[in-house]
């Protein structure tokens, strides 16, 4: 006994030990500047009933997901302001929660916008969850309700929960609080931020589902920036900002010309550092410059503005003290509620608009220009170089101290491969599993009841190539797609999506072969790059040697490709092969991406 109980405490204290930070590594980061800003005056005060757990910890911790539900539940219990609503289960099987905040009762008003604030997407970076949970007691409960005048909010407080609570104080090194974080990815080892466009996470689906039923007039998605130091404590960032890289363009301008000032005056009002989200050039001199390019359908201000639906990306500074994070993200919540109720008529307007548009030409990858396409003003902080024996080079040591601001270049990207909107896409009928996605993104489609006979137009891939894993699939490449026109008979369950409707640029990105976020790219189609039909050498020899006899100018092409490429003219296999992918006897589904594109005429 007397030696279980040794193990017994043995164990304890070693998992005790393991719960604590270790001192050797607490002051690794760079001094956090001084800070106090106005918005300090929104912590509650040590004996107030409603007080957050993070407010009542001081900002040193941030709550369990099972504290967060418990405090929003009492919220909910107390308030008739404040509806709970689950909306889906993780892989472990929590459920997630929306808290529906609005003076409404059980409806939302159409005529009001709907805000949609994510926080914990990325779940070590926690800090819109303690800002959201701050903002709805105040709303509740401490004379905030006029918010809900002109604008309703959903309130998503940790989209990644089972990350949430994979926590450790070494979860994220580069971040100054919360003592200890949630994890990056889901259970299931899944980026949700790279998941909009291929919805294999649950969490994910249940987020599209969500989003489906509320269609939210704004998407914040909440999240902290590590990489580089500087003054700054609060970036974001939209498609749209400057004029630039919006899909949907209305909606873009009214992001850059009234909620963007609207949260920057706020931020700034408040004793915040606002910028755009800062991507340097090169870390280690920030002010060379920043990229502000265009977002992919994998994230979710891409996904946004395929869908319509106005998002912006907000990033905390991750080397700020959790305090400061917290009241900065809950000043730019606020300040997007009261945007989007004052602007309610242009925002309506703005989705209308974009919803209409039917563009002929879809921008499938982009590129970035070598010269600036705008400045900003960076306030940076100061910084030395020191020699490391450990990488043997001169590393940079952040000092804490402001420096002097200068005006950064921005730098943008222009559109690169572009390809002609058809009229639809057809999906064939044991491609399920991606016309149920298809369907979770709410695209409209046509689902066949007997066969049909259409010709299309489809994609071969030259020379393709399967990817290293990444987030939990195999991507595939090719060095060339290729067109070819076919008749192709589509068995029931078979569906057209056609492109003109609202997310028909979306269907076009989530189909072209040569989109970086389409299911072929993403893995979904990996039987295409197996050939299951082969010629021997005894029957293609002899008919190959009558197609030259029969064919001159065939026999010329081969010739020529015996004089320029010596490798192949070593290899007979290949010399027979070039022959059978030119007879009817060929694979006609070898590397043929069944995705049929429908155009007009």
């Amino acid at each position: 006994m007397r030696a279980l109980a040794l193990a017994l405490t043995a164990t304890l204290l070693a998992t005790s030990a393991a719960a604590q930070p270790d001192r050797r590594f607490a002051d690794i980061l760079p001094p956090a500047p001084a800070w106090r800003g106005a918005s300090e005056k929104l912590v509650a005060p040590a004996g107030d009933p409603w007080i957050t757990p993070a407010e009542k910890a001081g900002f040193r911790t941030t709550p369990s997901y099972a504290e967060t539900l418990d405090y929003l539940r009492r919220m909910a219990g107390a308030s008739d302001l404040i509806r709970l609503e689950r909306f889906g289960e993780t892989p472990e099987g929590r459920e997630l929660v929306v808290a529906i905040v609005s003076k409404d009762k059980g409806r939302l008003d159409p005529a009001k916008p709907l805000v949609l604030a994510q926080a914990g997407i990325h779940s070590g970076e926690i800090d819109g969850k303690d800002a959201g949970l701050m903002l709805i007691r105040d709303i509740a409960f401490r004379g905030k309700a006029g918010l809900l005048d002109g604008a309703n909010l959903l309130f998503v407080p940790v989209f990644n929960a089972d990350g949430h609570e994979n926590t450790s104080p070494y979860s994220r090194p580069n971040q100054r609080g919360p003592e200890s974080q949630g994890f990056r990815t889901t259970a299931q080892n899944l980026n949700l931020n790279r998941d909009y466009a291929k919805l294999d996470a649950p969490e994910m689906r249940a987020m599209l589902d969500l989003i489906g039923r509320y269609d939210p007039d704004l998407y914040l998605d909440l999240h902290v920036t590590d990489g580089v130091d500087y003054v700054h404590d609060i970036t974001f960032s939209f498609p749209g900002w400057g004029g630039r890289h919006a899909r949907s363009p209305r909606s873009g301008q009214w992001l850059d010309k009234v909620l963007r000032p609207r949260m920057e005056q706020a931020l700034s009002r408040n004793g915040h550092f606002p910028a755009p989200y800062l991507d340097p050039v090169d870390p280690r001199a920030p002010e060379k410059g920043f990229n502000v390019g265009a977002d992919t359908a994998r994230f979710s201000t891409g996904f946004g503005d395929l869908r319509r639906t106005p998002t912006v990306l907000v990033e905390t500074h991750s080397l700020k003290p959790y305090r400061q994070r917290v009241l900065g993200t809950y000043v730019l919540i606020e300040a997007a509620l009261r945007a989007a109720a004052d602007g309610a008529d242009g925002l309506a307007a703005a989705r209308a608009a974009d919803r209409a548009l039917r563009p002929d030409r879809v921008v499938l990858t982009w590129k970035p220009l070598a010269e600036p396409v705008d400045s900003i003003l960076f306030r940076p902080v100061q910084r030395e170089t020191w020699r490391s024996e450990a990488s043997g080079r001169d590393e940079v040591r952040w000092l804490g101290r402001p420096g002097k601001p200068v005006q950064a270049p921005v730098f943008g990207s222009t559109p690169d491969v572009v390809v002609q909107r058809p009229a639809a896409y057809w999906v064939p009928a044991h491609k399920a599993e991606v016309i149920d996605r298809l369907r979770r993104h709410g695209l409209a489609m046509e689902i066949l009841k007997a066969p049909r006979t259409v010709e299309v137009e489809v994609a071969r891939l030259v020379e393709p190539k399967a990817g290293t894993a990444i987030e939990g699939r195999f991507p595939v490449s090719a060095a060339d797609y290729t067109s070819e026109r076919r008749r192709v008979t589509y068995a029931p369950g078979s569906v057209r999506i056609s492109t003109d409707q609202p997310l028909g640029e979306l269907a076009s990105i989530l189909l072209e072969a040569r989109s970086p976020d389409s299911f072929l790219a993403w893995g979904f189609f990996p039987e295409i790059l197996q050939r299951t039909e082969y010629m021997e050498g005894y029957v293609i020899a002899p008919l190959a040697e009558r197609m030259m006899k029969e064919d001159p100018a065939l026999a010329a092409e081969f010739r020529a490709k015996l004089a320029a490429e010596p490798a192949f003219a070593a290899d007979g296999d290949a010399r027979l092969r070039w022959f059978y992918e030119k007879t009817p006897y060929y694979d006609r589904r070898y590397l043929i991406y069944p995705v049929g594109r429908e155009t007009a005429g």
